[in-house]
C-alpha cells in the first residue's frame, strides 16, 4: 500500500507540475498595435527623352510622364502615378521682360504663407543663351519646384508642378523631389531654335 500512495502522490505532483509549467509560460506580454508607418514609395530611375514641335524651344523629359500641347505653346506633363502636373506656359518677350519677371517671381513669393523656406538657385548658360532661376519651395505650398527661363530678347518660360493631394510636405515629399530633378533637366536642357 505504501508503494500505491507513493505512486499516486507522485503522479499528482507531476500532473500539477505540468499544469504550472502551461500556466505560467503561456503569459506573454499584452499585444500591442503596430505603430503608425509611411508607405515607402520607390520610383523607377528616370529615363530622358528629347522633345520638340513647331514651338521655338526644345528641351529633354522624363520618358514616363505624359505630355500635352495646350494653346500658345503651353504645356502640360502629367505624372499619373504621382497624380502631379508640371505647367509649362511660353510667353513671347515684346518689350516687357521685367514685367514677365515680376509676374514670375510673384508666382512664386504668393506661397510665402504656407511655405517654410524658398531657395532660389539661378541658373545661366550663356553657350544657349538661357538664364532663369529653380525655385524650391519647402513647406505645405501648393506647389513644390518652379522656375523661369529666358533669352532676355525673345522668349520667356515659366514653369511649376502642382500635385492633386491637399498638400503634405512629408506625405508627398519623395515625389516632389523625384519631380524636382525632372524639372531641372528640363530646365537645363531647355535650347531655343
Amino acid at each position: 500500500m505504501f508503494n500505491v500512495k507513493y505512486t499516486y502522490k507522485k503522479c499528482c505532483y507531476k500532473v500539477l507540475v505540468f499544469v504550472g509549467l502551461v500556466l505560467f509560460s503561456s503569459c506573454k506580454k499584452d499585444a500591442l498595435p503596430k505603430p503608425s508607418g509611411y508607405l515607402r514609395l520607390d520610383y523607377p530611375v528616370a529615363e530622358y527623352m528629347h522633345f520638340e514641335n513647331q514651338c521655338p524651344f526644345t528641351f529633354e523629359m522624363n520618358a514616363k510622364a505624359i505630355i500635352k500641347g495646350e494653346k500658345d505653346c503651353g504645356f502640360t506633363i502629367t505624372y499619373p502615378k504621382m497624380k502631379a502636373t508640371i505647367y509649362l506656359t511660353y510667353k513671347p518677350v515684346n518689350n516687357n521682360l521685367n514685367k514677365l519677371l515680376r509676374d514670375a517671381q510673384k508666382l512664386t513669393f504668393e506661397h510665402v504663407i504656407k511655405a517654410d523656406d524658398i531657395l532660389e538657385q539661378p541658373y545661366l548658360n550663356s553657350e544657349k543663351k538661357v538664364y532663369g532661376m529653380f525655385y524650391q519651395v519647402d513647406g505645405n505650398a501648393a506647389t513644390n519646384s518652379q522656375f523661369y527661363v529666358t533669352d532676355s530678347t525673345k522668349h520667356f518660360i515659366t514653369g511649376s508642378v502642382y500635385f492633386y493631394a491637399k498638400p503634405n510636405f512629408d506625405s508627398i515629399m519623395p515625389a516632389a523631389s523625384y519631380i524636382k530633378n525632372d524639372m531641372q533637366r528640363l530646365m537645363e536642357t531647355l535650347e531655343w531654335k
